[in-house]
């Protein structure tokens, strides 16, 4: 294949050369000459197998690095081996560039449902603990009414109840296991810091 290889990439720049040569004060029967070598050279592409065209052209791109520190070199694809999904462009672009806020109201409303608890504890109020639980159960409620096809909302609604006295007991855990303000510095009197000079 090597020596095939050497023909080919010979034959070339030997094309590469003789259209160099156009237009140089070449007579008309040189330049027919010429072009009738560039047609051969054409017409014998075009009678060179595919898998030969490919497998030169994966040598060289090989030779030049052009394969050298690829992305998954020396790992396994991902989503190799897994089925079809007719949207696996628009999850993976999701993924990559971590958009939020777009697919399916049963995946945000799930996603959402995981994170809840974090987000409830970083509120202040049980009024704001409330309202967060009154709009995540309304929005639940309304993407179960939707009927416009995606997966299955199978996402619960909270109790509210329960979810501020679990809230409560959480800040209260927190709380003791928070550690102790540091102590104070010492003042000092009046005299010290007028002997000291530092006003």
């Amino acid at each position: 294949m090597s020596g095939g290889v050497g023909n080919f990439r010979r034959r070339l720049e030997r094309a590469a050369e003789l259209r160099s040569y156009r237009g140089a004060g070449l007579s008309a029967e040189e330049e027919a000459a010429i072009e009738a070598a560039e047609e051969k050279e054409r017409q014998k592409r075009k009678k060179v197998d595919d898998a030969a065209r490919v497998e030169y052209l994966i040598r060289d791109a090989m030779a030049q690095g052009k394969f050298d520190n690829l992305k998954y070199s020396g790992k396994p694809i991902p989503g190799l081996g897994e089925a079809y999904d007719p949207d696996w462009w628009v999850k993976g672009l999701i993924q990559r560039e971590h958009i939020s806020g777009l697919g399916p109201k049963a995946i945000l409303l799930r996603t959402e449902d995981a994170e809840l608890d974090a987000r409830l504890d970083a509120q202040f109020t049980e009024k704001q603990v409330r309202d967060i639980l009154a709009d995540f159960n309304a929005r639940v409620i309304d993407a179960r009414r939707q009927l416009q096809g995606g997966p299955p909302v199978v996402t619960k609604t909270r109790d509210v109840e329960a979810e501020v006295s679990h809230w409560h007991e959480r800040r209260a855990a927190k709380a003791k296991t928070a550690p102790a303000p540091p102590d104070p510095a010492p003042k000092r009197s009046w005299w010290q810091r007028v002997w000291n000079g530092t006003g």
